[in-house]
């Protein structure tokens, strides 16, 4: 039997963590935002993901035969260097 696009999806996205989801979210937004070259807007989108990696609960990001960081505690790390950077940035930024 061929497997549904759904399953196939499911089974691809069972070694991945919510943590790497957001990391990879985070890098699609930098590349969305760097060709408008808005050091206000790449400044919201870093303190928003910075902000979801912080308060998203740390069972949810064990991490699993493929995931990107090696333990929850380093993807809250990342988003708090994520939530100090996010301010400088957009107070640097003038549009």
């Amino acid at each position: 039997m061929l497997a549904s696009p759904l399953q196939l999806i499911d089974s691809f996205l069972l070694n991945y963590t919510i943590g790497d989801v957001l990391l990879l979210g985070f890098v699609g937004g930098l590349v969305a935002i760097l060709p408008q070259r808005s050091l206000r807007m790449l400044g919201l989108h870093t303190i928003a993901l910075g902000a979801l990696l912080v308060i998203t609960p740390a069972s949810a990001m064990e991490p699993n035969s493929a995931s990107v960081l090696a333990s929850s505690f380093q993807y809250k790390l990342f988003g708090l260097v994520l939530l100090v950077l996010a301010p400088v940035l957009y107070a640097v930024g003038r549009r």
